[in-house]
């Protein structure tokens, strides 16, 4: 039905809806713009002396006091912009790919040097574009820093003096002070990187799993800044002999408003995840660097009662769309889902099928985050969805490869698992990029290591339906997958949905090189076949779905701006009526820990109540469609798990032996990458990698060598 909606859209409206779309971008840049020149002024005379008074007076101090100018330049900018984010996205939806593909393939080869990749140490594999960006916010950083520093120094020496300290202390003070809050500055942005279903990201093309580099980076900065300046403070007091500041919680405002107890706690628990986050650490012991970054929650609490109500607005942004995001998944998770079936492969690696609404759509490449009580109450693991929404409009299946203590549990709790049996799990996403381009080029090279591979599954199935179905035209495919033994070769028959289309049914022009790097030649002994495994879920389980419904752009856009104004009506009420009486007749300024206390706690109840009043509103609108689906499964619940393994067999016959005519297999040697990337015929051709490190940086440094223009390299890694 969308498919045949789509098609009936005239030209007219398109062009239309390309003319408001630009005119959002356009929008979004100038509100952005002003955004960013609201941190150049902040910490400058001017925005104090004048810009502050006059923004005060137009907010009514009485309503929202100090909070309301702060929260009309830093919060309502960023919420704006992702209230419009989630139009222009909603609105994109029904834009087909291959509709002005020319021009998006004129627009890419115009900014191609700047998407050109550089392996840089510490940063891994970047763009010109990420180095700009990121040399900007360095910049931002250095500014906020210098005109800061520079303000505090013109006034040391009144500093020292009110204090009884040395001048040279004094500013190691203020130095302190300064780094603490370009610290801040990195923290600000911290959050939006890791919002998986931010339609900020979406605006920018980007998805969660592309980003968690930024966070990384800004993760890094930040707790980099702010251990300095908590040694700094600690020095400082040492050799001025007060080391009694460190116990000081002040309640006031009117002098210092900073805790430092509830700072120095917040550091504390910064430092336990900063440790457990380098590569190293992470890789080797995943478990205890997911359990301790579980500690922000503290992290942030303390840091806002370290810095007050004035920080909570500043911060607020990201840290607001986060809190949404978390939420809807919170409450996604609780669901049971429908696992009907899965796949077990002799190379340890399972295929979970999942029965899933028709009404949610996801694109090549999307991940979800898995949860198996069984094994792991705590631990939720990132998957690749190999499954294709429109080839398997009722399925929805990830690949799991046993590579850790957790997958290999599951790989052996499902392998000894009857038929009768169920499988409890809860899921969250799915996730994925806004659009893809694969179609802009003529000819796609995928190199995968291992598991690597699944991401690549996606891609093809996805160029099967739209060669099949939708008759475009699609680029050649060739398949570099690189294996540690000959076990592993079943997984590429995963390149086959379950409905058995093929490539030479679908005319792809698929290429497959397959090398097995530990085995000398073909095996002897003959591989098992692939087993399929039935479970039966209970009535109470549900199909994946998604949690805002089909519109769910338009309902995250309802949930931001309407919590945002129930906070807004909440703050302002209980300020006038409550703390604003009491300052004036108490003649002081309320107590800071309770004010901050009540702020955060008015943004998790607004949050909680418009999220919570959404998700149910669309968990009743799938209820009906929810039903046929269980009726639907129950029906063919009684064929045997035999009769289902016969019937895959007989399915798959024919697509798996023009799977084996497009395929070759390597023994004992490894690819020249190189060779085939610079003998690859095409005016544009996509390089796409996935699997180890080395791997990534060896395709990254042939696009880059210069040798050829028409490589464009795409990395797909997944780092959490």
């Amino acid at each position: 039905m969308e498919e045949e909606k789509l098609s009936s859209s005239g030209p007219h409206e398109a062009t239309i809806t390309k003319i408001i779309r630009g005119g959002m971008v356009g929008l979004c840049v100038i509100v952005f713009l002003g955004y960013i020149m609201m941190w150049c002024i902040m910490p400058t005379d001017t925005y104090y002396n004048k810009w502050v008074p006059h923004i005060m007076a137009s907010t009514n101090s009485t309503y929202f006091g100090l909070q309301g100018p702060i929260m009309l330049d830093f919060t309502f900018p960023i919420l704006f912009i992702a209230v419009v984010g989630c139009i222009y996205s909603h609105l994109g939806k029904g834009i087909m790919e291959e509709r002005g593909i020319i021009n998006k393939k004129r627009d890419y080869y115009s900014f191609k040097f700047l998407k050109r990749p550089t392996i840089i140490k510490g940063l891994g594999i970047v763009t010109w574009i990420e180095l700009f960006f990121f040399a900007m916010f360095i910049l931002l950083c250095l500014w906020y820093f210098s005109a800061y520093m520079h303000f505090w120094y013109e006034k040391i020496e009144m500093v020292a003096m009110s204090r009884g300290d040395k001048v040279w202390q004094a500013k190691m003070e203020r130095f302190a002070l300064v780094i603490g809050l370009a610290g801040n500055l990195c923290l600000t942005f911290l959050f939006f990187p890791v919002t998986r279903g931010s339609s900020i990201l979406a605006f920018f093309g980007l998805t969660s799993e592309a980003s968690i580099k930024y966070h990384t980076w800004l993760g890094h900065m930040s707790m980099t800044m702010f251990t300095a300046h908590g040694t700094l403070y600690i020095t400082y007091w040492a050799l001025t002999h007060r080391l009694s500041e460190m116990l000081k919680w002040d309640e006031t405002w009117d002098q210092t408003y900073v805790n430092n107890i509830a700072g120095e706690i917040c550091l504390l628990f910064g430092l336990v995840m900063w440790s457990t986050t380098f590569p190293r650490i992470r890789r080797k012991m995943f478990e205890v660097f997911y359990y301790t970054h579980n500690l922000y929650i503290l992290f942030i609490i303390f840091y806002i009662l370290h810095k007050g109500l004035f920080f909570i607005c500043i911060m607020l942004p990201g840290l607001y769309l986060f809190m949404i995001d978390r939420f809807l998944r919170f409450l996604q998770s609780r669901q049971k889902v429908r696992l009907v079936s899965a796949r077990v492969l002799p190379c340890e690696t399972l295929e979970l099928n999942f029965s899933r609404s028709q009404a949610l759509n996801y694109t090549p490449t999307s991940t979800m985050f898995v949860n198996i009580p069984i094994i792991s109450k705590l631990q939720w693991h990132p998957f690749t969805i190999t499954s294709n929404t429109h080839l398997e409009p009722d399925t929805l299946s990830v690949v799991i490869n046993c590579e850790g203590s957790w997958t290999k549990k599951l790989y052996d709790v499902v392998s000894s698992t009857s038929s009768l049996d169920r499988l409890e799990v809860s899921i969250e996403g799915p996730y994925g990029p806004p659009t893809t381009h694969f179609l802009r080029h003529d000819m796609l090279v995928m190199v995968s290591g291992g598991s690597g591979i699944t991401p690549f599954i996606s891609i093809i199935r996805d160029l099967m339906y739209l060669s099949s179905v939708r008759k475009c035209k699609t680029p050649k495919l060739l398949l570099i997958s690189i294996f540690r033994n000959s076990s592993h070769l079943s997984m590429l028959d995963l390149l086959l949905p379950m409905s058995g289309a093929s490539p030479g049914s679908c005319h792809l022009d698929l290429q497959i090189e397959a090398y097995v790097t530990r085995e000398k030649g073909q095996p002897q002994e003959k591989m098992e076949p692939v087993r399929t495994i039935r479970f039966r879920p209970l009535p109470s389980d549900a199909p994946i779905a998604s949690n805002l419904g089909r519109n769910s752009w338009l309902w995250l856009a309802a949930i931001i701006s309407s919590s945002f104004v129930i906070f807004l009506l909440l703050l302002g009420i209980i300020t006038c009526y409550y703390i604003y009486p009491i300052d004036q007749n108490t003649n002081k300024i309320s107590l800071m820990t309770q004010r901050t206390a009540l702020t955060t706690l008015l943004i998790c109840f607004s949050i909680a109540i418009t999220a919570t009043a959404a998700f149910l509103w669309n968990k009743n609108q799938n209820a009906k469609e929810t039903k046929q689906i269980q009726d639907l499964e129950d029906s063919t619940m009684g064929r045997s798990s035999s009769s289902l393994d016969n019937d895959d067999k007989e399915l798959e016959s024919f697509p798996y032996q023009s799977l084996v005519k497009s395929m070759k297999v390597h023994y004992g040697v490894r690819p020249d990458l190189k060779r085939i990337l610079l003998e690859s015929k095409g005016s544009s051709i996509g390089a796409l990698v996935c699997g180890p490190k080395q791997m990534r940086h060896d395709v990254a440094a042939v696009c880059s060598s210069g040798l050829t223009d028409n490589l464009h390299f795409e990395s797909i890694s997944f780092s959490w």
